[in-house]
């Protein structure tokens, strides 16, 4: 969107406020997988600096998980439009169908334990309409904490039948981020330091969109991966100004942490949207300010 105030598209829907819920726990999960054909598990442990996840699954990975590439599959090319802009709906759809996920499926995302790759998972099939998506809360980690088997056997499945529809969620383009910061609650998903310009290891220049709140993803888990209660969520964005009465958008380096933000206010039941591009699009355009500080 290119204006402040942001609208879901027709037929959208955010925040909580019913269907299913955007996580499960590694118990449930282990039922879940026995007793209903329909689930789809899928793998999509990433790390900004390597190695590839692709690594990681063939070690060992969830009984039946499908390997999806955040870089490749949930992601466009990198360029001036951000390190991981939108994936196009035919490369998506084609990367679901390949994983076996059909229109009814149950599909449920997993990374190593805090869900910031999971939460991409989630808000690009919650973005392409397929309702029936939920984050494993905790983790790879929290399933092997749960005594639960890994296998190095990979699938082959059936392909699926899914349909990838944009605008299931809302999205801001750099305009629109620019006056959500003016007129609404634009939060900032980076460390501190990369928020106030202190340390930029990764895009060309330090600092954020003027008028953003600094809220690090981080602050969102526990030490053990797992989401802190909604309850604690709300408090929490509550204090930056980020409530179910605000309109609120939220960025980071390259809209990877930022979904995972996204998912923690819809735990907080706060509906937000996400700058996909975020900073690295923010700072491809020598013409957009850069503040530094608080």
């Amino acid at each position: 969107m290119s204006a402040g105030r942001w609208a879901l598209p027709e037929g959208g829907g955010a925040g909580h406020t019913g269907g299913v819920h955007p996580l499960i726990d590694a118990r449930t999960l282990d039922r879940a997988a026995r007793e209903n054909d329909d689930l789809v598990l899928l793998d999509v442990r990433w790390r900004l600096s390597g190695p590839p996840g692709i690594t990681a699954y063939r070690a060992g990975h969830l009984p039946g998980a499908v390997f999806v590439d955040l870089d490749r599959e949930l992601a466009g090319e990198p360029g001036p439009l951000g390190r991981h802009p939108l994936p196009s709906a035919e490369v998506f759809q084609a990367a679901m169908r390949g994983a076996g996920v059909r229109r009814d499926s149950l599909v449920v995302v997993y990374d190593d334990a805090d869900a910031t790759a999971a939460g991409r998972a989630w808000w690009c099939l919650r973005y392409f309409r397929h309702e029936r998506v939920r984050v494993l809360d905790g983790g790879l980690r929290a399933w092997v904490a749960a005594g639960l088997p890994l296998t190095e056997k990979e699938p082959s499945p059936e392909p699926g039948d899914f349909t990838a529809r944009p605008g299931g969620l809302p999205v801001l383009d750099a305009a629109g981020a620019a006056a959500l910061a003016e007129s609404g609650v634009l939060l900032d998903a980076r460390a501190a330091e990369r928020f106030r310009g202190e340390a930029e290891p990764v895009d060309p220049v330090a600092g954020h969109i003027p008028g953003a709140v600094n809220a690090p993803t981080w602050s969102n888990v526990g030490v053990d991966g797992r989401f802190l209660p909604g309850r604690v969520l709300r408090e929490r964005f509550a204090a930056l100004g980020a409530t179910d009465a605000a309109e609120v958008g939220v960025y980071c380096g390259s809209g990877v942490t930022a979904a995972h933000e996204v998912l923690s206010l819809n735990l907080a039941g706060v509906p937000a949207a996400l700058y996909v591009g975020s900073w690295s699009n923010w700072v491809a355009d020598p013409g957009n300010p850069v503040a530094t500080g608080l």
